[in-house]
This record gives structure tokens, C-alpha cells and sequence, in this order.
């Protein structure tokens, strides 16, 4: 069998494939942040196309840390029983579950809400001045994170994701273009990573021993700004604390064009799995099973993270089988039909 499609197991989680679905915001809540039928149904279906992790958009830790309108929330104990029924869903498609969890930071869009950064630098120059957080309030930001946490472990959540990637707060931090303090939160890379540090260690009270993964944006894209050997640091300080897997992605604290191709991002995760010795998921138009079963043959992570084509073909496994010329098992319901011709096509 590849790689692709075997089990991956780490801490007593089993996972019957390597296949992830990346979060990706679908703005499609109820107002506040409450899971929706059209949830269900969207993430229902990749389960039931065999995705071996599932997960949903972020999960906001805070009411106005949404990235924009109808953005699922984790911020209130209201929102446990709704994520709890999701969760319960997609395990009985034999899917596990991954709660990514995060704050938008200078980046949310929502309407009369005070955004909030590391720096008083905006996104953009047309974008609105950020308000500058005081101590007291990196305090309670880390606090929600911790919150939120607890929350994914009343809702049944299999995996956590501490969200640190494309643009939003604590990738802000940790970018020397979006932060520019010169205190115990920025001045040097020890600094900016003091949140995250303080992010990690709130959720661990909480998350205890569970799989953990952090996401993170290996490069800015920009002069001046974090590199993927900057990660080097930064990832050895992840493993550390406990981290389970950096989740390798890249961009968002400029506004800047990127020139991206199949695999653009997986030299970040082959470097930092090769130089730490942890584990790391490739991410980035990772378009078809035999290019995903090359990343892994060769190394270059554990785990892929499947986005657009996601989107586009909630049986992606399916297809990837099918590249691979492997059958795969179904849900029953389709076997009739759907074994045949997975079987004729997998030995033609």
C-alpha cells in the first residue's frame, strides 16, 4: 500500500489515511459563531470520502478575533454543544477531527470592531491603524486560547491546531514587519515568540498530552521579514514545549504577489522535519495522489494538507486512489457500484 494510504498513528491516534483537509474559512455560521446544517453537510462529506483528518475553518478564540463574518466560534461555552454534534458526525464516517483554533488579529473584517496587533502598523495602507496591545491585554488574549482549548476538549475534538500563520495575531508577533516592540513581546526572535510560548503553555493546562500542531507561515514572503530558516528557532522552541507537528504554510503579513507552483511550500516542512526531527504537514497545490505519495516517499513530511482541490472533489482520497491505481474501502452504500469500478480502474 503508499505511504498515502496507510494509517499514521502518534500518541494512541490513529489516523486510517495521511490525508488532512486544510481549514479553510467558509463564512457560512450562524451569527456568533454556531454551526450551521451547511457544515455538516460540507465536512460530512469529505469524511465520508475517507479524509483521514478533518478540519473545520478556525475556530475564533474571541468574538471580534474573527477573520470575518460567519466564521465558525470556540470563544463561549454555547458553542460546545454545536461543535460536539459535528465532531460526533464526522467520527461516524470514521474521520477524526481537528479543531484549529486562532485570533485574526489586525485582520479581521468585521464591522465596529477594534483591531488589535502587536504594533500600530496596518496591513496595508489603506487598511485601518491597528490599536497596539497593552500587556494586560496579551494577557487575556492568551487566556481565550486557553479557553478555547478547553472547550475542544469538551466538544471531542481529536487534534488542536494553535493557528500562527497567514497574517493573523500571532503570526503577527512573530514577524519583525509586523512587530516592531522593543519589550518582553518584540525586539528579537526570543521576544516575538513569547506569545506563542505563553499561547502554548495556556493550552497545554487545558489540551493535557493530546496530539497538538501548530500552523505556521514559513515565510513572509518579504525583505526584512521571517525566512524559512528563522522557523529553525522558532520550530525548535514548538518542539520543546510539546508540539506534535508544524503544519508548514507560508504568506500573509504582506500584501505581496507570490509566485506559486505544485509543492512550492513542502521545502519549508522537508527542512524543518529533516533539522528538528519532528514531524511536519506539506500544504500548497498538492493537486493528485502521486505528487502527495512523493512528498512522502521521499521524506519530505508525514502528513498532506489538501485545500482547493478539496473543495473541489470532496471524494479527493478517491481520485488519489485512483492516480495511485489502489483500491480503497467506501462507504457501504456505494459498494455496489462504486467497488467495481474503483477495483477496475485500480488494476487496468
Amino acid at each position: 500500500m503508499s505511504l498515502l494510504l496507510s494509517p499514521f498513528e502518534f500518541k494512541g491516534l490513529k489516523l486510517r489515511n495521511r490525508v488532512v483537509m486544510s481549514p479553510m474559512c467558509m463564512h457560512s455560521a450562524e451569527e456568533d459563531g454556531f454551526v450551521t446544517d451547511w457544515h455538516r453537510v460540507h465536512y460530512g462529506a469529505r469524511a465520508q470520502g475517507q479524509v483521514g483528518l478533518v478540519f473545520p475553518e478556525t475556530l475564533a478564540v474571541e468574538a471580534d478575533a474573527r477573520i470575518g463574518q460567519g466564521d465558525l466560534g470556540i470563544w463561549s461555552d454555547a458553542h460546545v454543544a454545536g461543535l460536539k454534534e459535528l465532531v460526533a458526525l464526522l467520527h461516524g464516517f470514521g474521520a477524526k477531527v481537528g479543531a484549529q483554533i486562532g485570533h485574526a488579529g489586525r485582520n479581521a473584517d468585521l464591522p465596529d470592531v477594534t483591531r488589535v496587533a502587536p504594533s500600530a502598523i496596518p496591513f496595508t495602507e489603506e487598511s485601518p491603524v491597528p490599536h497596539a496591545l497593552e500587556t494586560d491585554e496579551i494577557a487575556r488574549i492568551v487566556e481565550a486560547f486557553g479557553q478555547g482549548a478547553r472547550r475542544a476538549v469538551e466538544a471531542g475534538f481529536d487534534i488542536l491546531e494553535i493557528h500562527t500563520a497567514h497574517g493573523y495575531l500571532l503570526n503577527e508577533f512573530l514577524s519583525p514587519l509586523a512587530n516592531t516592540r522593543n519589550d518582553e513581546y518584540g525586539g528579537d526572535a526570543q521576544r516575538r515568540y513569547r506569545i506563542v510560548r505563553e499561547v502554548i503553555d495556556e493550552v497545554k493546562k487545558y489540551w493535557g498530552e493530546r496530539p497538538l500542531f501548530v500552523r505556521i507561515s514559513s515565510t513572509d514572503h518579504a525583505a526584512g521579514g521571517n525566512t524559512p530558516e528563522a522557523f529553525l528557532e522558532y520550530g525548535r522552541w514548538m518542539k520543546k514545549q510539546g508540539v506534535d507537528l508544524i503544519d508548514c504554510s507560508s504568506g500573509g503579513i504582506k500584501m505581496v504577489k507570490v509566485e506559486s507552483y505544485p509543492n512550492y511550500q513542502v521545502p519549508a516542512a522537508e527542512m524543518l522535519r529533516k533539522h528538528l526531527d519532528i514531524a511536519t504537514g506539506a500544504v500548497g497545490l498538492i493537486q493528485n495522489g502521486r505528487q502527495a505519495e512523493e512528498i512522502l516517499q521521499n521524506g519530505r513530511a508525514d502528513l498532506v494538507f489538501i485545500g482547493r482541490q478539496m473543495l473541489r472533489d470532496p471524494f479527493w482520497v478517491r481520485s488519489a486512489a485512483d492516480d495511485l491505481q489502489e483500491p480503497i474501502d467506501i462507504p457501504k452504500p456505494y459498494t455496489r457500484y462504486g467497488a467495481v469500478w474503483l477495483n477496475t480502474r485500480a488494476t487496468a
